[in-house]
């Protein structure tokens, strides 16, 4: 194996840190300020001319665009300060790096037997109607053969113009992410530093789908047959029922991901608004631009890009003074971990209807395997004993996402501690809540299933 290629993804960070420090101190102008970055790549890791391509390749991936190989550069950053979106595909296979490939059972051609299942010998090949973007294989090759593209060049621009208006949405699992000593309001504050207008828990927006989910529970579970498939969280989870299994897609929820709420919402309250969602996720890049979908979240950034972003410019979050905002209740926050959608829908359940005979049992999987299995059990009809089934495409939910900077029992744990200091228990006594609702005309929490406008929002 050439060392070159070994840990490329650390040397694929410093690539993405040095275009974000150019870029943003106003040293990428020009085609020929992108050609000095490939020299000094080149030069910092020994790369050969050979490798140029695949350089290229990496720098325009870095920047939210499609590979080239050794195509030369000419208008990229035009076309970043252009671009109002990211484009399909999300994820990509690189030519290169598989040829010097000497890994005799390579991680990478097995990852993904549960989604796609056409590979070549040296490497596999992404059949993007059939891959569910979960990202496990990006972040499984160390050897810089699969990438996928980062979002942060064109935010760049947007966070500079004081005009325009930038929210961060910030998923659940980022609590504990960036240090033990690092508060949720010092990364309120490191994002205003940045020039966003504010950062949204989006554990907020997981209290409003609980509230619709649970509402929706109670109308179609009403025998000991009846299931019910969450949709409320995960997008590998939901494509893969959508790709995989139409006969049981009637069970399944019409709501969006907490993810689409927040922007769609966000985009209601506060005119001309952008919204960027900050997640341990690469699937979420692949679903803020589904056709559905799209205009609610304009960009998507991952934990593992957002460290970068802070250490390239010089953001030493642990010395910021916190800027705090207690948004969403206990159970919207354990989201991020296995189990915490039905635990939430549960606790709003029981409280709509305390006295319901046939209560809320609940199915968790996690994992695309896992969740392939009991996909299969519902499909062939075979009795799971749960009328409530949850998925989520990572080891241990979202927590577990192939850009987290810490480890998924770490990450729960810092999660539960993070939901167990809310002021708010369940996600039916968030007056936050109520109070967005009134902004968008609704007056009770009944009127969350039955609103036109509100169920527009909310739903697929």
């Amino acid at each position: 194996m050439r060392e070159e290629y070994i840990n490329f993804n650390e040397k694929r960070m410093y690539i993405f840190s040095e275009l974000v420090r150019r870029y943003w101190n106003g040293g990428l102008k020009s085609a020929e300020d992108l050609d000095d970055l490939v020299r000094d790549i080149m030069d910092k890791y020994g790369f050969g001319d050979a490798e140029i391509p695949f350089i290229k390749d990496h720098i325009r991936l870095a920047m939210g665009l499609d590979p080239k190989g050794n195509v030369a550069f000419d208008h990229e950053l035009t076309i970043i300060k252009n671009a109002g979106e990211i484009s399909h595909p999300i994820v990509a296979k690189l030519d290169g790096p598989c040829e010097h490939c000497e890994e005799p059972n390579c991680e990478c051609s097995d990852i993904c037997r549960y989604e796609t299942s056409i590979y070549r010998r040296k490497g596999p090949v992404i059949v993007n109607d059939k891959c569910l973007n979960c990202g496990h294989c990006v972040s499984s090759c160390d050897f810089g053969a699969i990438a996928d593209k980062i979002e942060f060049m064109p935010i760049i621009d947007l966070l500079k113009d004081s005009k325009v208006p930038v929210y961060a949405a910030a998923a659940p699992a980022i609590a504990g992410q960036f240090g033990d000593d690092v508060s949720m309001g010092q990364l309120r504050t490191a994002f205003k530093l940045l020039g966003f207008k504010d950062m949204i828990e989006v554990a907020l927006f997981a209290d409003i789908l609980t509230i619709k989910e649970a509402f929706e529970f109670d109308n179609l579970v009403k025998s000991e047959e009846d299931f019910f498939l969450t949709s409320c969280c995960c997008p590998v989870w939901f494509n893969m029922i959508k790709k995989n299994y139409p006969g049981i897609l009637e069970h399944m929820s019409p709501s969006v991901s907490p993810m689409i709420a927040s922007g769609r919402i966000l985009k209601k309250l506060y005119e001309d608004a952008r919204v960027v969602f900050i997640a341990p996720c690469i699937a979420k890049k692949a679903e803020a631009i589904e056709q559905d979908l799209k205009g609610a979240i304009d960009y998507v950034l991952n934990f593992r890009e957002l460290k970068e972003i802070f250490n390239a410019l010089n953001i030493n979050l642990s010395e910021l003074e916190p800027d705090y905002k207690d948004q969403a209740s206990f159970g919207g926050r354990i989201y991020a971990r296995t189990g915490g959608v039905s635990f939430s829908v549960k606790t709003v359940v029981n409280r709509l209807e305390p006295r319901r005979v046939i209560m809320l049992r609940a199915k968790k999987a996690d994992g695309v395997k896992n969740c392939k299995e009991i996909l299969d059990d519902l499909y062939q009809g075979k009795k799971v004993d749960a009328n409530f089934i949850e998925g989520m495409g990572c080891p241990g939910g979202c927590v577990g996402g192939p850009r987290t900077n810490i480890d998924v029992y770490k990450a729960a744990m810092k999660v539960n501690e993070f939901g167990e200091d809310s002021l708010i228990m369940t996600p039916f006594d968030n007056l936050n809540v109520m109070k967005i609702l009134k902004h968008l005309g609704i007056n009770s929490i009944e009127e969350i299933i039955n609103n036109e406008e509100i169920k527009k929002i909310l739903s697929r």
